[in-house]
């Protein structure tokens, strides 16, 4: 057997009076490391700061923390607000806007901060003065900081901010109990579609796969309902690791079995659930993977595999919204030809309108596509 070798971790340079300097390099977001780096510290003026990060020149802070965290904010609201053109397409507008985030997130990106391994290699600190103990946040994200590493310092508010959800949990009223998701896992914070998977009639108790199982809400749903064995998939092993977690303080661990796998795991069953990510388009953090889907890749690999995967009169549940359609990104006709194609029907579909903050947001650009949101469970069986 033989394995791919390991890439060399990536390294940031930079040079400061006059000795060169480097160290590891983190991104989140997979970003290559920024080639022109300024040292600054508590001087630097916000203006200044938006300046440089304009120019694509990273900054790598040496000051206080805290004061790192308010030029951050002062950086974030210079940036341009996206606001619509008149008799501006839709879709259009969306490309541009999602265009305006990722400018935004690399603009934003650009304000460093180094990391030290500490006393211990599983402590990871943020080498600055009034810095907080991030090691527990940063270690669930990024694992452990090995030798002297820059990071962003989005991506460190991203790993505290992430973990703040995982301790305190996010209640789930078809559960009544709490999910704690991870770092890089979606957090179910749309009761809507829970609902759904929880008020559908199941087509069998035996058995049911759970495509994209992410913290394991969907699975836990079915699994408390009585479905005897729920197998549930993910790409990500983080989302293992997450739906583990939960499924184990559920008590519901012993009625799910996790499969790191893409997509679909072997065999048929008479029920197969997915909920892909909603929207078309480039995934650009790891909590993007959950709502942009390129190219529909997801959605349209599970209605080609669906019937290869169900026991004859077993149905696939498809949850999804209909957003794509209100912002142009796609089309009723393109998911019914995708349904047709793959030699499926549908069998029935429930709809619930949504009730989420943004959708009653008359400020947001995109308030007509989503006030008039509609998300569906799709009940597809094989074409006799």
């Amino acid at each position: 057997m033989t394995t791919e070798p390991l890439q060399p971790a990536p390294t940031l340079s930079w040079t400061q009076g006059e000795e060169d300097h480097s160290a590891r390099w983190f991104s989140a977001s997979g970003a290559n490391p920024p080639k022109t780096v300024q040292v600054v510290d508590d001087s630097l003026t916000a203006d200044d700061a938006y300046r440089l990060a304009a120019q694509g020149t990273a900054m790598l802070w040496r000051g206080d923390y805290h004061n790192a965290r308010q030029l951050l904010s002062a950086i974030a609201r210079r940036l341009p607000v996206f606001s619509r053109h008149d008799g501006e397409d839709v879709a259009k507008a969306f490309y541009r806007y999602r265009q305006g985030r990722t400018q935004r997130a690399r603009m934003l990106g650009l304000l460093l901060v180094p990391l030290e391994a500490g006393t211990h290699i599983t402590a990871p600190t943020v080498a600055l003065r009034r810095a907080p103990d991030v090691a527990a946040a940063w270690l669930a994200a990024a694992g452990p900081v090995e030798s002297h590493t820059v990071a962003p310092l989005q991506d460190v508010l991203g790993a505290v901010g992430a973990f703040e959800w995982r301790r305190n949990g996010l209640f789930v009223q078809e559960l009544d109990a709490l999910i704690h998701p991870h770092y890089g896992t979606f957090a179910p914070i749309r009761s809507e579609y829970l609902a759904l998977v929880a008020q559908a009639v199941l087509p069998s108790t035996e058995l049911a796969f759970d495509i994209g199982t992410g913290t394991g809400v969907l699975a836990a749903i079915l699994a408390q309902r009585g479905v005897k064995r729920v197998v549930g998939t993910d790409s990500e092993p983080r989302a293992i690791a997450c739906a583990q977690e939960n499924l184990e303080n559920l008590g519901l661990s012993s009625s799910v079995d996790l499969q790191l796998t893409d997509m679909f795991p072997e065999g048929r069953s008479p029920l197969v659930v997915c909920n892909p990510p909603w929207l078309p388009g480039t995934a650009n953090t790891l909590l993007d993977n959950a709502v942009y889907d390129p190219k529909s890749r997801m959605l349209r690999a599970f209605l080609a595999g669906l019937t290869r995967h169900l026991e004859p009169g077993g149905e696939g549940w498809l949850i999804i919204s209909d957003l794509a359609e209100h912002l142009g990104l796609r089309s009723r006709e393109d998911l019914m030809t995708w349904i047709e194609n793959a030699g499926l029907e549908v069998i029935d579909r429930m709809d619930t309108s949504a009730r989420h903050p943004r959708s009653m947001d008359t400020s947001d650009p995109f308030y007509a596509a989503r006030s008039n949101e509609v998300t569906s469970l799709w009940k597809l069986g094989a074409k006799a």
